[in-house]
């Protein structure tokens, strides 16, 4: 059974850092694209990040491109989001996803996503 489950959220000063975690079950991440997904109240769920089957290659959102970074530890089923320069405007429940077409490139889109965690939050307020 897949199961992603978020963790490493909480509040944080602008300009600080936060590393998020996904731990995964029920499959193995290497074979998978997966991704990092947020969102804000009163708004849409965005695409934040996103990372190829076999870490082939990663993709941003523009807002985030440089301050944030996706990585994958295979051998503790684990997926990572860290996240640098935080700005009020990150607040948000972020969400892992994985997509379980086998060996897929990742696409920054919510609707090719099977499963998801339940979200943590990230609050960035002085």
């Amino acid at each position: 059974q897949v199961q992603l489950v978020e963790s490493g959220g909480g509040l944080v000063q602008p300009g600080g850092s936060l590393r998020l975690s996904c731990a995964a079950s029920g499959f193995t991440l290497d074979y998978y694209a997966m991704g990092w997904f947020r969102q804000a109240p009163g708004k849409e769920r965005e695409a934040v990040a996103c990372i190829s089957s076999g870490d082939t290659s990663t993709y941003y959102a523009d807002v985030v491109k440089g301050r944030f970074t996706i990585s994958r530890d295979n051998a503790k089923n684990t997926m990572y989001l860290q996240m640098n320069s935080l700005k009020t405007e990150d607040t948000a429940v972020y969400y892992c996803a994985v997509d379980m077409t086998v060996q897929a490139m990742c696409v920054m889109m919510i609707r090719f996503y099977d499963y998801w965690g339940q979200g943590t939050q990230v609050t960035v307020s002085s």
